[in-house]
């Protein structure tokens, strides 16, 4: 089964990776596979609960890859780690079949509680170099998270996320209205404006009785000096 994984893995590199000139030199040269080889006999410790190998095996490939992927993270088949410098993968991240990931990604969890922490890919999902996703969410297939993006929320399908924090700009590869978005800008600003209006009345109101006030305190001073 590990050796039908790699070898399904060596096939997606092949495929997708331009550079690729046959299935011997990406078994050969190519980190990204490197470290789902040794991901993929750590996972089988960690399966069967000999923590420490797992963790040994892991931090090695770290070593040898500059990809950490943990013993605990689940990936699928025919995954591309184009590059992978910097890659990070959590101990409850699961990667789904055929996903692509490139250099600087991080599947990262939040907080400190143990269980769930961190995200689940989808089917044939793309992460951009440098693209940050933390949280215990789900990413659907077939989504394209854009490089430097930090996704904090779930992604339904065939959705592509943008920016900081990342926000859906196309669904099935059509861009999303910019008038929704402007729409919802206008409320906001009508809003805005109704309580400025507001504030200011009510300024108006606190002025006219401090003069009130302030003319009833002269009329009292005059009436004493009387």
């Amino acid at each position: 089964m590990i050796l039908k994984d790699i070898w399904l893995d060596v096939k997606a590199v092949k495929q997708r990776d331009p550079a690729a000139r046959n299935e011997l030199e990406v078994l050969l040269l190519y980190q990204g596979v490197h470290a789902l080889i040794w991901h993929r006999f750590a996972h089988w410790f960690y399966q069967h609960k000999m923590f420490f190998i797992a963790r040994l095996i892991s931090q090695t490939a770290r070593f040898f890859t500059l990809i950490e992927i943990h013993p605990g993270a689940v990936m699928g088949h025919g995954i591309l780690i184009d590059h992978g410098c910097g890659v990070v993968i959590g101990e409850t991240a699961v990667v789904g079949d055929n996903c692509t990931i490139y250099q600087g990604v991080t599947l990262g969890g939040v907080g400190l509680n143990k269980g769930k922490r961190h995200p689940t890919l989808g089917n044939n999902v793309t992460v951009g170099a440098g693209a940050k996703i933390l949280g215990s969410f789900e990413v659907g297939d077939n989504c394209t998270i854009a490089a430097n993006a930090v996704l904090l929320k779930p992604l339904e399908n065939n959705v592509t996320a943008v920016g900081i924090p990342a926000r859906p700009v196309k669904i099935d590869g059509v861009p999303i209205p910019k008038k929704e978005s402007k729409m919802v800008t206008m409320e906001h600003y009508c809003m805005m404006e109704e309580r400025v209006k507001e504030l200011e009345e009510k300024l108006h109101k606190l002025e006219n009785l401090l003069s009130e006030k302030g003319n009833e305190n002269l009329k009292e001073e005059e009436k004493s000096r009387e």
